[in-house]
């Protein structure tokens, strides 16, 4: 479920019994779902898949756990039992029309309450559930090697232009990304910086990933668990020392490019946020809610949060200059001391 993944994991990590019967995790390690409230050992993030319904989570091979008993039903507060009502709906049926009085009439409450439900324990609203239960089933259609136009109609979307517009992937389109990024070409590179090892790599068209971690073998690893199906190249590519200089001038707290050219898939929210980020002079910090403020959604602050995840180049987009409202680093792609040494060397110490 691609919705607001950051808050569903915030709700595990505090065993929030509120968001029981919204959703399950599931642990890879283990082929186990759970509760959000489940008592059981916290796993690491990592291993973590989230899905809509209990159901959902069978299908993908995963049994439910003995101790907190996902699959047979959950008991939860007025507002959370309207919403997971509507989740249900829509996570049978995402191929449905599925407008906010349809949704309230199967939720039992009015739009107005529906809506303030859904941003107050999910932090989306119910048209980005819906969008969202949408994209997850017409990736993995496409994943299962059905024809784009097949997946199209399969989930819902109506026709072509409706699917580009609500996932807009830039520059791979949705069968390269459906195959792996089978058809793309890949070159790499990697570079020594203040925070670890880098990777960035790049299409013809521009930068499409960027990775940082302890050894080069680790960071190809990751690149190819991210396009399976692309032609990547065995070697690193000197053409890209452009782009590794970029990523390391911000590890290194000096000037980045403004013109570097990028191949991202996001969808129109995710880029309005990530453009946002771009927008964040170095040395300075912005809380969630204030980049939610900035894009015009101020109350989008757990989907600003999500966003800022998803950033698939962090470091050029940089999503370590988003701290929580209390001054503390908060979460980070590559773990809160990286993302702490960023904004130390950028001049910001947060939470110290």
């Amino acid at each position: 479920m691609n919705t607001n993944v950051e808050g569903l994991w915030r709700a595990v990590s505090a065993r929030d019994a509120a968001a029981d019967g919204l959703f399950v995790y599931a642990v890879s390690s283990t082929k186990i779902y759970c509760r959000p409230s489940c008592a059981s050992r916290r796993p690491r993030r990592e291993r973590v898949e989230f899905f809509p319904t209990p159901a959902m989570a069978e299908q993908r091979g995963y049994r439910a756990c003995r101790r907190c008993r996902p699959s047979d039903g959950a008991t939860s507060a007025p507002a959370s039992d309207r919403v997971r009502r509507a989740c249900d709906a829509v996570a049978r049926r995402p191929d449905a029309r599925w407008p906010n009085a349809r949704l309230a009439r199967v939720s039992g409450a009015s739009v107005p309450q529906l809506q303030r439900a859904f941003r107050g324990i999910l932090g989306v609203s119910p048209r980005d559930y819906v969008a969202a239960c949408r994209q997850r089933r017409f990736l993995a259609s496409l994943r299962n090697g059905h024809r784009v136009t097949e997946a199209i109609y399969d989930a819902g979307y109506g026709s072509p232009s409706r699917v580009y517009g609500a996932i807009q992937l830039q520059g791979m389109t949705p069968a390269t990304y459906g195959r792996g990024g089978a058809g793309a070409a890949i070159s790499w590179t990697t570079v020594a910086s203040p925070v670890g090892r880098i990777l960035v790599a790049a299409t013809s068209r521009g930068l499409c990933f960027v990775e940082v971690g302890s050894s080069d073998e680790a960071l190809i690893k990751a690149l190819r668990d991210e396009f399976p199906q692309a032609e990547i190249g065995d070697a690193p590519s000197s053409s890209l020392a452009p782009l590794a200089r970029a990523a390391l001038a911000v590890a290194s707290a000096t000037a980045v490019p403004s013109n570097i050219p990028t191949d991202i898939r996001g969808t129109a929210f995710q880029w309005r946020v990530w453009r946002a980020l771009t927008r964040i002079p170095r040395g300075e910090t912005r809380s969630y809610a204030q980049v939610a403020s900035a894009i015009g959604e101020p109350k989008a602050v757990r989907a600003v949060a999500s966003a800022c995840a998803k950033n698939p180049i962090a470091l050029v987009v940089p999503c370590h200059r988003v701290i929580g409202a209390d001054g503390k680093p908060g979460g980070y792609r590559w773990g809160a001391e990286v993302k702490r040494k960023l904004l130390r060397r950028e001049g910001r110490v947060p939470g110290e």
